[in-house]
């Protein structure tokens, strides 16, 4: 096939927080993945869950505690029940703004494990918050467990989760497989259920996988063409607030690890989407990094607007 390869990073503010609220999303997204279909392109989309992910942690804890019968739903369960229900809406989205084209192409979205590192230094300084407010004493409980806490500005509670790297994406060769075929696939959302490898078992973990770097990786594993990563602005900021705030148009690798270097972008938020975009063009030839929100993703694509690294 001579498409290109599109890898499609889907923000969390690109989905919205409600239920109904992504619905309404996930048809801005649809048209922005269209366009690039109509491009020529071969695209899979990840995805943030962030305020999902949280949801159906809180909804599934609170269910537990009121029904001791039931277990409480892990991390790594939460997480892929967030993949099937954000996919869900995507590929229906998708599929229609496609027919509406003239386009007919199957979407298929991929409950996707993604191996992570059980010794990896996240683990030591966990940093998402996720799930329900928890009292002092359901915080003491959790900490006897082992697991993290930590203190909210209005002195409640809630757990903390590592960030721990993506190492592998263990469905990798079903998405290539869907791709090589021609489907707009969905793939990796929320940055992958992780999963510790013991043998030949993989067994679910308690943490959040920053979503930009898988779909750097898996952008990186399917020798894509472009990493498009649709966050909240039109381009990226140095100086980001300040009087001599300056947008980024195209600039180099050098450039980018410069910028990084001087602390220009926050972590959990602009620096993962710069360490991706990075890795992923120092590990191939002709790749590029685009960098911006979804109502530009089309120009973008183009490279008349975002933040370009090449």
């Amino acid at each position: 096939m001579n498409e290109k390869i599109t890898v499609v990073a889907l923000g969390h503010r690109a989905l919205g927080t409600t239920l109904p609220e992504q619905k309404i999303a996930a048809k801005k997204a649809a048209k922005a993945v269209a366009d690039l279909v109509e491009a020529g392109n071969r695209v899979v989309i990840s995805h943030s869950n962030g305020p999902q992910v949280g949801m159906i942690h809180t909804a599934m804890n609170e269910f537990g505690k009121t029904h001791p019968d039931y277990t409480f739903a892990p991390m790594s369960v939460c997480s892929a029940m967030s993949q099937g229900y954000i996919g869900y809406d995507l590929q229906t989205a998708i599929r229609a703004e496609l027919i509406s084209r003239g386009i007919y192409k199957p979407v298929a979205t991929i409950l996707t494990q993604v191996v992570i590192d059980p010794y990896d230094d996240a683990f030591a300084e966990p940093e998402k918050i996720i799930g329900r407010v928890l009292t002092e004493e359901e915080a003491e409980t959790e900490e006897s467990k082992g697991n993290f806490v930590t203190k909210l500005a209005d002195g409640t509670y809630k757990r903390i989760l590592a960030a721990p790297k993506p190492q592998k994406i263990v469905e990798l060769e079903t998405i290539r497989t869907l791709v090589d075929a021609g489907q707009v696939v969905i793939a990796a959302g929320g940055g992958g259920i992780p999963v510790m490898e013991q043998g030949i078992d993989l067994h679910g973990a308690s943490a959040i996988i920053e979503k930009d770097l898988s779909s750097g990786l898996l952008a990186q594993e399917l020798n894509a063409d472009t990493l498009l990563i649709l966050t909240s602005v039109e381009k990226v900021s140095l100086n980001l607030g300040q009087d001599n705030e300056e947008y980024l148009n195209t600039i180099s690798v050098d450039d980018a690890k410069k910028y990084m270097a001087d602390d220009q972008f926050a972590p959990g938020s602009m620096l993962p989407k710069f360490e991706a975009g990075i890795a992923f063009i120092e590990k191939g030839d002709n790749r590029r990094t685009i960098i911006t929100d979804i109502a530009h993703a089309k120009d973008g694509y183009f490279e008349k607007t975002g933040t370009i690294i090449k």
